[in-house]
């Protein structure tokens, strides 16, 4: 499990307020993490199942952690984490076994235990994301969904999924797709 930051973005909006329009995307004024960077919390299993959603501007806390994937975690599960102090403090309350690896990158394995897996996600996700130069923050659930979409696809690649998603998604409304793709199959 681990956090990644864009950058707030109102794109499309005509009167932006406390600031002026960014040019393709832009950068922020304040270097690190700021409050005009919005944190995405990202967990991914070992069979590649993926959780993202948005948890709001600047470092989250763990009440908002425990509201975004409480109900998904158990005392079974094994955190592996960057080494920010919300992790810790919440697996402590929650009885869960936590491994966390500073982001020096001196030491990035205990054993099986890693967060490359997750860091490889950030970084596709990413990546990903720039070809749309910045995304509407109001937007961003939508596009983890769209995004966790498309690597499901690919890990699960063949007729049989493909076609079932086609059908699936021209004959059921948007929202319930939404929800039903976002949270299907996802198991830490």
């Amino acid at each position: 499990m681990g956090e990644t930051y864009f950058l707030y973005s109102e794109k499309g909006q005509r009167k932006i307020k406390d600031r002026k329009p960014r040019k393709r995307g832009g950068s922020a004024k304040k270097r690190g993490i700021s409050n005009e960077q919005v944190c995405v919390l990202v967990a991914r299993d070992r069979e590649k199942m993926t959780f993202s959603q948005t948890l709001g501007m600047v470092q989250f806390t763990k009440e908002q952690l425990d509201k975004a994937i409480g109900h998904k975690l158990s005392k079974e599960n094994v955190l592996c984490t960057d080494s920010w102090r919300a992790f810790k403090t919440y697996a402590a309350e929650k009885g869960i076994d936590i491994y966390q690896f500073k982001s020096d990158g001196q030491v990035r394995t205990k054993g099986l235990y890693h967060i490359q897996n997750v860091n490889n996600s950030h970084r596709r996700l990413k990546g990903w994301i720039q070809r749309f130069n910045g995304v509407a923050t109001k937007y961003l659930n939508n596009y983890l969904a769209w995004f966790q979409v498309l690597e499901s696809i690919q890990h699960q690649r063949n007729t049989v999924t493909i076609n079932d998603l086609m059908i699936k998604g021209n004959l059921i409304q948007i929202m319930e797709i939404y929800d039903t793709l976002r949270l299907s199959k996802f198991t830490i």
